[in-house]
């Protein structure tokens, strides 16, 4: 385990975790390093180059105006999406951009930001990852100041080319490290722990030696800050309306649903048993629908899977009885611990495994998640974790026009759906089961390595290619 809680759970802006978080993270990497090398007063012109999957669906995944508030400077966690329209306009209206905040310098994005739609992978480029970003600083005769290729391989992480991934992160000291599955289970067992104990006491180990609070206190406080960061989306999500950005003319709806159902528990309709369901589908839909706006959501583990883990965290702490914090706090411990598993032995990302990698494991994250905030044993979040996954593989990536709404918006509500029933299923079951998670996590990156290209968030097939854009 070399991943946190916080990096799969992290705060930034859509519509998506990989074509937009990612790239911004990059270029505001690339700019900020030209700066701390001294080279930024020599710095006349920069290019970007956008390569495989960022390339055939950058302009619906907002891949350029990422690319362009990372180079001004701006971090994804950080960046106010209220100022981003302006930022850009005025960045186009000027053909100019402030590097890293600093320096202002011509920037012609017909010349300087290169969509380059041909080529799966940078050339050259020891990295084989259909997300690459090259990033090139010239100065004024010409010659190539800085040159680095970056990767950005799901749920907002980044990597470089060329460069160790062991020296990118520092390997954490943990007390209860483990690499699977099989060993987070041998390892609970063996110490007498819950997952969420044992995630509980490594995330606490990774709290900097030089905090000055207790590192429970720091844990404890940061998942209570995602939590109502995922609520103050879900909030947003369902008191918006309107129409979606870019030219599909989707239509909010969780606003609409949601009154239709407050209308039903006022005219005392309170024993619909699928009530719940349809909240769901309104939590679901709510931040989905913020993540295609370019609003504020929380990466779980992607932008374009965002909405399944909080509508699972809201069903659970509304319609649960009994429910608590420390059930709130189990949710998050043991779903992270889950979506760690995917990360490290597969991957969340679309363009590398299609949807299964996104919606498909933050459904399996969800349903074990629920499964331990329910009191489910670690047998039975292992199961339920299973279960979802198993019956997510397969799913492609093919959002029409590039954009993360059709059929993502609805995706999520199914996902969520699919992770309370596997969750479900796993609590009612006591023998053991047929299938491991470690099974079904390698099955689905073997499923998406074998995947067409085309069907994964490239656009070029399925939904994307079948329905007309209107």
């Amino acid at each position: 385990m070399t991943t946190s809680l916080f990096d799969l759970y992290k705060i930034g802006v859509g519509p998506s975790s990989s074509h937009t978080m990612g790239p911004m993270r990059a270029a505001c990497r690339f700019a900020r390093e030209l700066a701390a090398r001294g080279l930024l007063e020599q710095v006349h012109r920069v290019q970007a180059e956008l390569f495989g999957s960022l390339a055939l669906t950058g302009l619906g995944h907002a891949t350029d105006r990422a690319v362009l508030l990372g180079l001004a400077g701006n971090e994804p966690a950080s960046i106010d999406p209220a100022a981003i329209e302006a930022t850009v306009r005025e960045i186009r209206a000027a053909s100019r951009i402030h590097l890293a905040g600093l320096r202002s310098i011509p920037f012609q994005e017909s010349s300087d930001l290169l969509f380059q739609r041909a080529q799966m992978f940078p050339p050259g480029a020891r990295i084989q990852h259909p997300n690459g970003l090259r990033l090139k600083a010239f100065d004024a005769a010409g010659a190539v100041l800085d040159e680095r290729t970056f990767f950005s391989i799901g749920g907002g992480f980044i990597t470089e080319d060329a460069v160790d991934a062991s020296t990118q992160k520092q390997q954490p000291n943990l007390p209860f490290p483990f690499h699977n599955a099989a060993e987070l289970l041998a390892t609970a067992h063996a110490n007498e722990l819950s997952i969420s104990q044992l995630m509980l006491e490594n995330e606490c180990a990774l709290v900097p030696r030089d905090s000055d609070r207790a590192p429970l206190e720091v844990v404890r406080e940061g998942i209570e800050h995602i939590w109502q960061a995922m609520q103050a989306c879900v909030q947003r999500g369902i008191a918006a309306e309107g129409i979606l950005p870019g030219g599909l003319q989707v239509r909010r709806r969780a606003r609409r649903l949601a009154e239709r159902l407050r209308e039903k528990e006022a005219d005392g309709l309170r024993g619909d048993p699928l009530a719940p369901l349809d909240w769901i589908t309104v939590y679901a839909m709510a931040v989905n629908e913020e993540n295609a706006a370019g609003g504020r959501v929380v990466t779980a583990p992607t932008n374009g899977a965002a909405g399944v883990v909080p509508a699972v965290a809201h069903y659970y702490d509304r319609f649960t009885p009994g429910a608590d914090h420390e059930g709130l706090l189990r949710f998050f411990l043991t779903s992270a611990a889950i979506g760690i598993l995917y990360k490290e032995n597969a991957s969340i990302s679309g363009a590398e495994v299609g949807c299964q990698g996104e919606v498909g494991v933050a459904c399996s994250m969800a349903a074990g998640g629920l499964t331990a905030a329910l009191g489910g044993s670690n047998g039975q979040v292992e199961h339920a974790a299973e279960i979802a996954m198993e019956h997510n593989l397969g799913m492609t990536c093919d959002p029409i026009g590039g954009l993360v709404q059709i059929p993502c918006i609805e995706r999520n509500a199914m996902g969520a759906a699919k992770a309370v029933q596997a969750s479900r299923i796993a609590l009612n079951e006591q023998e053991a089961h047929k299938v491991s998670l470690d099974q079904v996590i390698r099955t689905m990156y073997l499923t998406g390595l074998d995947m067409q290209s085309r069907y994964k968030e490239t656009s070029l097939a399925g939904l994307a290619l079948n329905i007309i854009e209107c």
